[in-house]
């Protein structure tokens, strides 16, 4: 027993957190397809291909759409974080990367989440130009983010990963790449700003295949992200709290 006055370590054990990038990926996959369904029986959106950001522009809509897309930003963040407390336990053994790189990865998912904070926050018709800078933050910080995680995976290989699991990750990262590129490239063509796009008029086109890309992209992270729940499965976070007992 501690003496009076002596700290006294409390642990907290969280049995494998693979909860966590299961529960973004279902949470984000929500947030899209709420906002979808209901943008659509409103009558504010063409249900064909619409960009995800216009299934959230108008209320009702607008409000679920900001509020779960803030939630899948938090949630990415501590998936993140988790991912690379993990990847810095499994270096400290295996030395398979720079602790720097691994660093710079986080830094780069955290520039994607705040990237969402922005989109989530300043609507597409009220701050266009606020709302695109968050939405170019999001994406390519997050394309980077996947890259960045799938050459680690490689390199953790075979003793953390599988190649299989690796094959996965790239050919996710170079679909979201390859997508990324003519989603940017179709939006500046764009020279109007709205959300009810119809077949045949000027720019739908350029709208219509940027569109394509850009579900491309976000359902690419989603799958990415998939892939961490047998990792996380592995490992479990102890939290360590000193309590202090006064005489």
């Amino acid at each position: 027993m501690p003496r009076a006055g002596q700290p006294r370590a409390m642990l907290c054990f969280m049995p494998g957190v693979a909860f966590v990038p299961a529960l973004l990926v279902t949470w984000s996959s929500a947030a899209f397809i709420i906002s979808y369904v209901i943008a659509v029986l409103a009558g504010h959106v063409e249900p064909l291909v619409p960009y995800i950001s216009d299934t959230g522009t108008k209320p009702p809509e607008s409000g679920i759409f900001g509020f779960m897309i803030n939630i899948s930003a938090l949630l990415g963040v501590i998936t993140m974080y988790i991912r690379y407390l993990i990847i810095k336990k499994q270096n400290e053994s295996s030395h398979f990367i720079r602790s720097s790189c691994n660093m710079f990865s986080l830094c780069i998912g955290l520039m994607g989440c705040t990237g969402m904070g922005i989109v989530a926050t300043f609507q597409e018709l009220s701050v266009p130009s606020v709302h695109d800078i968050g939405a170019l933050v999001a994406f390519g910080s997050g394309v980077v983010y996947i890259t960045l995680q799938s050459i680690i995976s490689y390199k953790s290989c075979p003793q953390w990963n599988t190649y299989f699991v690796c094959h996965i990750r790239m050919a996710i990262s170079v679909i979201s790449c390859i997508a990324f590129i003519p989603m940017i490239v179709f939006a500046s063509k764009i020279s109007m700003t709205k959300i009810d796009w119809t077949p045949g008029e000027k720019d739908y086109t350029y709208h219509f295949m940027s569109a394509i890309c850009e579900w491309t992209v976000a359902f690419g992270f989603i799958f990415f992200f998939l892939t961490f729940i047998r990792d996380f499965q592995r490992v479990s976070i102890r939290i360590s709290t000193e309590i202090h007992e006064d005489s």
